[in-house]
This record gives structure tokens, C-alpha cells and sequence, in this order.
């Protein structure tokens, strides 16, 4: 059995961090976020670390950090908001002001195979500052990049795929579409499959989506202190404990006997 990566030193050596602009021109604008996105709950950057097996098939081919870095170049001309930079303005309202400055993009290598890394691949990694590196300056949520890349060979082959992201800017789906258009067009395709909400909306009404009702659970929220008093808590998560956990088949399938029959399919 493979060490536990809790366990595992390893040297890396990284390249200086580069901004990786969009292959093309894009729009100079400004774009308000919404008010869902702009809470303050949600004004900091969260890290995603992703594992690649070496695939013998590949042997010989291009080089992962050229790939991932010319995709990347190339996805960032429909998702250019990505290459641009947060503002506030009146009332802290937040907007993107779209200046194609570019995201952060670290190329690395390690001296260590995926194999001691151990068996179960889950947070949290003790390595995880090795494998993203904190570019100095980097992590302010204004005028700061919104995506920080690091991209790490092993020796055997295999690469490592980590990010930080403004979460103002995406939510998990919204970053599962924006990593989905990289691999697409890492495998040949000219522009993703899926293009980004402000393009589709744009190509099919000239005008962007707007809220049309009110959302009241982002609102504040209620809820019983200690003397049974009904009260309310605004949005800040600043106290909230912050733990990893894991969902594997068991647990899902536990979510879908006790869950109600309307969200049953959610789980599967």
C-alpha cells in the first residue's frame, strides 16, 4: 500500500509564474455580477486539485503544460470575463471590468510518481502548497487575476492540474463548464460545445439575462438562539468551521433512500 500523502515530501521546481492572455481580441466592457454572486459570503478563492494518470496511449505526444496552456489561451476568448479583473463600486457592488490582462499560470515539476501519493486521492493534501502555489500578491479579490493554474509533471509520466478560483466569479457547475471547455478544445475542438451564458444569451436576444423575481433566501436568515428567541443571522461565514468530506457510493446511495421521492433523482 501506498504512503498516505499526509506523509509525503517531495521537491518541486516551478517556472515564474506567467499571465496566459485570450488568443484573440476580445470585448473591452464592464459587467455587473449578480447579486447572488456578489455576496460577501463569497468573496474569496477556492482551490481545486485535480490528478491525471499517465496514459502510455500518449507516450510521445505534446507536452501537458503546452497543451493545457494553449487551451487554456484559446478557451479565455469566449470565457474573457475570466481574463479581466474585479472591481467594486458604489454600495460594494462588484463588476468584472474585461481587460484581457490574462490569469496566472505556473508550469512545475515534482520528483515523485501518482503511486505515493497513496490510494484514495481526497483532501486534504498536506502537499497542497506545493501543488498550487500562493503567486505573492496574487489572492486579493479586487484587481487581482481570478484564476491562478498550476500544472505539475511527475516522473512517471503522470501530471497534477491545480487551480484557484474567485468564487464570485463561478460556482462549481460554472467552473465544471469552464474545465470542460479546456479539455475540449486540449483534444482538438475548435470552441466548446457549451458556450458561456453571456454569449448564448447574446446570440439568441442581444440583452443578458436579468432577475425577474425576488430571491428571498439570500435574504437574511432566520434562526433560534440559545433562549429559543426566533432571530436573524446576516450572510457571514467568517465563523463557519471549513472540513473536507467525501461522498462515495455508499453515502450516495444512503441519500437516495432518505431523500424525499421529488429529489430522489438528484443523487443519482
Amino acid at each position: 500500500m501506498a504512503a498516505p500523502s499526509s506523509t509525503l515530501v517531495f521537491k518541486v521546481h516551478r517556472r515564474e509564474p506567467e499571465l496566459v492572455r485570450p488568443a484573440k481580441p476580445t470585448p473591452y466592457e464592464v459587467k455587473l455580477l449578480s447579486d447572488i454572486d456578489d455576496q460577501q459570503g463569497l468573496r474569496f478563492h477556492i482551490p481545486v486539485v485535480q490528478f491525471y494518470k499517465h496514459a502510455p496511449s500518449i507516450r510521445g505526444k505534446d507536452d501537458p503544460v503546452a497543451v493545457i496552456r494553449r487551451a487554456l489561451s484559446e478557451t479565455l476568448v469566449p470565457y474573457y470575463p475570466f481574463a479581466g479583473r474585479l472591481r467594486e463600486g458604489p454600495n460594494r457592488k462588484l463588476m468584472v471590468e474585461c481587460t484581457a490582462e490574462g490569469v496566472l499560470f505556473v508550469e512545475a515539476d515534482a520528483d515523485v510518481r501518482l503511486t505515493e501519493f497513496g490510494d484514495q486521492l481526497q483532501p486534504p493534501f498536506a502537499c497542497m502548497k506545493e501543488l498550487l502555489f500562493d503567486v505573492p500578491g496574487s489572492n486579493a479579490v479586487l484587481h487581482s487575476p481570478l484564476l491562478l493554474i498550476q500544472v505539475t509533471r511527475l516522473k512517471c509520466g503522470s501530471f497534477i492540474f491545480a487551480l484557484r478560483l474567485s468564487h464570485c466569479m463561478s460556482d462549481n457547475p460554472g467552473l465544471v463548464q469552464f474545465m470542460s471547455a479546456i479539455g475540449e478544445i486540449a483534444r482538438g475542438s475548435h470552441a466548446p460545445s457549451i458556450p458561456p451564458v453571456w454569449e448564448r444569451y447574446f446570440l439568441s436576444t442581444r440583452s443578458p439575462p436579468r432577475v425577474t423575481h425576488t430571491h428571498r433566501e439570500y435574504g437574511q436568515q432566520a434562526t433560534i438562539d440559545d433562549n429559543n428567541t426566533l432571530t436573524t443571522m446576516p450572510h457571514n461565514f467568517d465563523s463557519m468551521a471549513q472540513i473536507s468530506f467525501f461522498f462515495g457510493c455508499s453515502q450516495l446511495s444512503a441519500l437516495r433512500r432518505h431523500a424525499p421521492p421529488h429529489l430522489r433523482q438528484s443523487y443519482s
